[in-house]
């Protein structure tokens, strides 16, 4: 169809945007918008590794159950705080690993100089005293633990320092750290304090470290060496010296035993001697001839010459 041929009376015509009507649309708009605003204030979302601090009239509560939660819009504020763990370094950067030394030189009880990196690892406790105790609560922990580690190290010789004593530094040190933040009252504990590395400030006091630590090890191996050869060779001796003991109380017991039949043996012929002497002394000339002689021959004599018996072996005429 042309459009010139239309005729303009059939043509319907939008109304006009009148000035009430444009208040009206904004109205609504802001309405919705509001409505959307209270509805984002009033609900939140609460992970399982935070906690969450809300603010009533300035009254705090926290919140530490995970979950949905409802507070009321522009009455209620919320601040999020986190359980996890966190951590910072005290000696070095921990993004480049580069010293930091006016936190890392440290002087020791024999006037060496040392650097000690360490790594403190917090976690918050009370989340209101954590944000309305003080400004910058980590600060101040970080403050407190370069405080007690200059203090504790300056306790230490070198050697312990940066060989044998870390550990016992390092205990020191936290057990320091947690009494004074109870004092404190933070809101936040100490969880631990690590020494990350330790060494002397120049490379020739290094290298001189690295020898003495190489030697002390070589000593260590060769005196468990040493220990390991003495468990193996000493149960071997012991039971040597045991079996020893054994034969000779065995020897000893064999020798009492045949001594006390001998001793048995003669007082009981003396006896027969004391009863009989002459019959007694030819059974003992007998037996004798018997014992160097076993295979010989004997033949007993009468007086006058005459052959009186002949006995082979003599067992049987000693019986």
């Amino acid at each position: 169809m042309d459009e010139r041929n239309v005729d303009p009376r059939n043509v319907r015509r939008r109304p006009a945007m009148t000035p009430k009507r444009l208040t009206t649309i904004i109205v609504a708009a802001l309405l919705v918008l509001a409505a959307l605003l209270l509805v984002f204030n009033s609900f939140y979302e609460l992970n399982e590794d935070e906690y969450a601090v809300i603010t009533t009239f300035g009254k705090p509560s926290v919140v530490s159950t995970p979950g949905l939660k409802f507070k009321i819009p522009f009455i209620q504020k919320k601040t999020i705080v986190s359980k996890a763990t966190k951590g910072f370094a005290i000696g070095y950067d921990i993004r480049t690993n580069a010293t930091i030394a006016s936190e890392a030189v440290m002087i020791t009880v024999d006037y060496n100089f040392v650097d000690v990196d360490f790594y403190v690892e917090y976690r918050v406790t009370d989340p209101v005293k954590y944000l309305y105790s003080s400004e910058d609560p980590v600060g101040i922990l970080k403050m407190l633990c370069q405080s007690y580690i200059r203090d504790t190290i300056g306790l230490y010789n070198v050697d312990d320092v940066i060989t044998t004593g870390k550990s016992e530094i390092q205990a020191a040190i936290k057990d320091k750290i947690l009494s004074r933040l109870e004092k404190e009252d933070l809101g936040l504990t100490l969880v631990s304090i690590t020494i990350q590395d330790a060494e002397p400030p120049t490379r020739e006091v290094q290298e001189a470290f690295k020898a003495v630590e190489t030697a002390k090890q070589d000593a260590e191996t060769a005196t468990n060496n040493a220990n390991k050869y003495a468990n193996e060779v000493i149960p071997a001796a012991n039971a040597d010296a045991d079996e020893v003991l054994q034969k000779a109380e065995a020897y000893k017991t064999a020798r009492i035993n045949a001594a006390n039949g001998q001793a048995s043996r003669f007082s009981q012929l003396y006896e027969e001697y004391s009863k009989y002497p002459e019959i007694t002394r030819q059974r003992l000339f007998y037996e004798t001839i018997s014992d160097i002689f076993p295979d010989m021959k004997i033949i007993i004599m009468g007086s006058d010459g005459t052959e009186v018996q002949t006995v082979l072996p003599l067992d049987e005429f000693a019986q």
